[in-house]
């Protein structure tokens, strides 16, 4: 009597270990699943539009890539399926690779204008294609406009699901 109790305590002690183990290695598991913080973050950028000033390009990071912010001065008009009015003011928003070879074009505050300086392409301020070999303008990367102050990379917001569309009908039409 007294093996078969011993049996038995080393076979439910034996039982727990594997069990603990077992739950062990499922949350090990679990967390090789879910995407890193630095992977969670990149996916998405907030930008604060009032630091902008009229004219003067801004640039940040997202994903890897330069996207250009331009506000627009009181003497720029804006383009139609092309720039964005947040509050009062206009913007271009754009991935700032040029088209054709994917430099970085220059933006020239004097002319409004970009300038690839590999093929001499060159873009209105509104990131379209005016001259040279790039084929056609800049894209533009999902954004969303969350106040009048702010813009948030990476999400695909009603604003830029619009100039999608007038895009792609401008597209089908020519």
């Amino acid at each position: 009597m007294i093996n078969e109790s011993r049996r038995g305590f080393m076979g439910k002690a034996f039982g727990a270990v594997a069990a603990v183990g077992a739950v062990g290695s499922l949350v090990a598991m679990k967390k090789t699943w879910d995407p890193l913080p630095s992977v969670m973050a990149a996916g998405f950028t907030t930008v604060d539009l009032s630091k902008l000033a009229e004219n003067k390009l801004e640039v940040v990071k997202w994903q890897g890539k330069p996207i250009f912010l331009l506000k627009f001065a009181a003497d720029m008009p804006a383009v139609e399926k092309r720039s964005v009015k947040v509050g009062e003011h206009y913007y271009s928003v754009m991935i700032g690779l040029c088209t054709h070879l994917g430099c970085i074009p220059a933006y020239s505050s004097g002319n409004k204008q970009f300038k690839c300086a590999c093929h001499g392409g060159e873009f209105d301020a509104a990131g379209v294609n005016t001259f040279g070999p790039p084929p056609r303008p800049l894209d533009i990367p999902p954004f969303a406009i969350k106040d009048e102050n702010t813009i948030v990379l990476g999400e695909a917001g009603a604003e830029y699901q619009q100039l999608i569309a007038a895009l792609s009908v401008e597209q089908t039409k020519a």
